[in-house]
């Protein structure tokens, strides 16, 4: 238990007090031998003088007495000679806020949005090598609720177990302009266990995604937090909230298909777990070659083409084991009408058709956001018809991002993502 002050202070107050009367009195009688009653009078020397702290610190943002501050605001800060640095950050009522440093070290972010309308002090110390503390203090207010405010939301929601190639995706309810995107991606934030290099790439105004440089490891961890809450996003509107979710990533399932086999390699944490038959789309509708992710998967569902292909070649069927992987209605499925030529010719409008047996298997054993390649077909993937992010090199990804990519410097550090939203109604088969 900590002693009060004025148990800290008595008992030494008196040692003090005693030492510096012998002390004074030794000086008295060193200064009668010597002065020599003609000398010049004794003096102290030095004198009890503070020095200045070496370290200093300055609060820039937000200025002190500053009004209508968001709520979303950082303490923006910089010292000099400093060892050590605290920030803090208190209501009015003197209840401090919870918050961390950002990444680049130079801006306090608090962990939530601060509430409207009300006054807080920002309290930065310095502490130098001579352990002299400097302290910058900022008191401002919020600005009362906005009325126009953008809604964010994820695609993946707590505890959700997806494939090793899904991508984080965000969507706002507004679009973002492009010269805010790089102050909205700086307050999201991607966490990965193990760690995994990674980055957001904006889709379009309304859709940013998040991938690995490689695919995700199995079994990560993996938490994305958009601190959105307060932030201006552009021409009067402010974010609504913040939003955090945590998912899993499960096995890693990994689907190779190759147009010249006619057959699917299916492996599970790197090892072949089966080989399927399938057959591809005909030469006047081609599966496209590229890399693609599970969608959705739909038990029983119905193809039904005729409003795309007309009376004459659109048909309705009912269709087992579906798995989405573009938004133009290329799936995986059973198609037992076609296990015939499964293996060895194309029949398909373009999906991947394989048998009812192996439809059932691969329904049972995939999950969304496993990742599907197929090779050798007469028809490239388009970007942005589907979950595309695969399908890209790593440098083409980077370049979707509003801030300058900077790999880590620890690679095992962990770190501190044209949407098409709704499937397409006319699915092939």
């Amino acid at each position: 238990m900590r002693a009060s002050q004025h148990q800290l202070i008595r008992p030494g107050g008196r040692r003090r007090v005693f030492a510096a009367g012998l002390l004074a009195a030794a000086l008295a009688l060193t200064s009668a031998c010597t002065d020599g009653g003609g000398g010049k009078p004794s003096s102290w020397q030095g004198g009890g003088e503070s020095t200045a702290p070496k370290a200093a610190a300055t609060i820039s943002e937000p200025a002190t007495d500053a009004k209508d501050v968001p709520a979303s605001t950082g303490i923006t800060f910089t010292t000099k000679d400093a060892v050590e640095t605290a920030v803090e950050l208190k209501d009015a009522a003197g209840k401090a806020v919870e918050g961390s440093l950002s990444s680049d070290g130079k801006t306090w972010l608090p962990a939530g949005a601060l509430a409207y309308g009300t006054s807080y002090t920002a309290t930065v110390t310095a502490t130098g090598d001579d352990g002299k503390p400097a302290t910058a203090t900022s008191t401002f207010t919020t600005m009362t609720k906005p009325n126009n405010q953008i809604r964010v939301s994820s695609f993946l929601g707590d505890n959700q177990v997806v494939g090793v190639g899904m991508p984080l995706i965000v969507k706002f309810s507004r679009g973002i302009p492009e010269d805010y995107r790089d102050d909205v991606q700086r307050r999201m934030t991607v966490t990965s266990t193990p760690a995994q290099e990674g980055i957001w790439h904006w889709v379009s105004p309304t859709e940013v995604r998040y991938r690995p440089k490689e695919f995700w490891k199995a079994d990560s961890k993996v938490s994305y937090r958009v601190q959105a809450g307060g932030l201006p996003m552009g021409d009067g509107w402010y974010g609504r909230a913040d939003l955090s979710v945590d998912i899993k990533i499960g096995a890693s399932v990994i689907m190779t298909v190759d147009n010249k086999t006619k057959r699917m390699t299916v492996t599970r944490n790197g090892s072949t777990v089966k080989t399927i038959p399938v057959s591809l789309g005909k030469k006047s509708t081609p599966s496209s070659s590229g890399t693609m992710i599970v969608i959705e998967k739909l038990r029983k569902t119905v193809f039904d083409t005729f409003e795309e292909l007309g009376p004459e070649d659109g048909y309705r069927t009912k269709i087992d084991f579906a798995q989405r992987l573009t938004w133009g209605g290329e799936f995986i499925h059973a198609a037992p009408w076609s296990e015939g030529q499964q293996g060895s010719v194309n029949v398909s409008h373009g999906c991947v058709n394989v048998s009812m047996a192996n439809g059932e298997w691969l329904f049972k054993n995939t999950q969304i956001g496993d990742p599907i390649t197929v090779k050798g077909t007469e028809r490239k993937l388009q970007n942005g018809n589907g979950w595309t992010d695969w399908n890209m090199s790593w440098d083409e990804y980077v370049k979707g991002s509003a801030l300058p990519y900077e790999p880590p410097a620890d690679p095992d550090a962990t770190t501190a993502p044209d949407g098409a939203g709704t499937p397409s109604p006319t699915p092939t088969a």
